[in-house]
């Protein structure tokens, strides 16, 4: 059974956007060196947030299907792009992350070879990284206000 999930955006400045999620709110910004007020993370950054979020849940879910107790759990995510496309300056390398680079930090009684088949799982599992990784259809529609 398929669920989907939407959000609702409306621009407030050429660099700032309300976002609405469900019940909340969220403000998606750029820093002040690419032209923003940093009233948010930046939608690069919120995508990395999302990752992270997405590594969470499954990681606890997973964990609680092996029987896996998870004392503690910590994700950084780090991604590398050039923002020379994004600024209309070059075109010869992609917009978005050339990489990315999560490192997952756990504390656990597992041992490694449980760990590495519960890591293995959560990447399998995790919507977020399987849309970063493989291509989803996307289409666009414009229409006035």
């Amino acid at each position: 059974m398929d669920v989907k999930f939407s959000v609702s955006a409306k621009s407030e400045t050429p660099s700032r956007v309300v976002v609405k999620a469900r019940n909340f709110t969220m403000y998606v910004d750029e820093p002040p060196q690419l032209g923003g007020d940093d009233k948010g993370a930046n939608p690069v950054e919120y995508l990395l947030a999302a990752l992270a979020g997405c590594i969470n849940v499954v990681g606890h879910l997973v964990a609680k299907e092996m029987n896996i107790r998870l004392d503690e759990l910590s994700i950084d995510i780090e991604g590398t792009l050039n923002p020379a496309r994004l600024q209309g300056r070059s075109f010869q390398e992609r917009a978005g992350y050339k990489q990315i680079n999560v490192n997952i930090k756990v504390k656990s009684n597992a041992s490694e070879d449980l760990l590495t088949k519960w890591l293995k799982s959560v990447e399998d599992r995790c919507p977020v990284s399987d849309n970063i990784e493989n291509p989803t259809p996307l289409k666009f529609h414009l229409s006035r206000i």
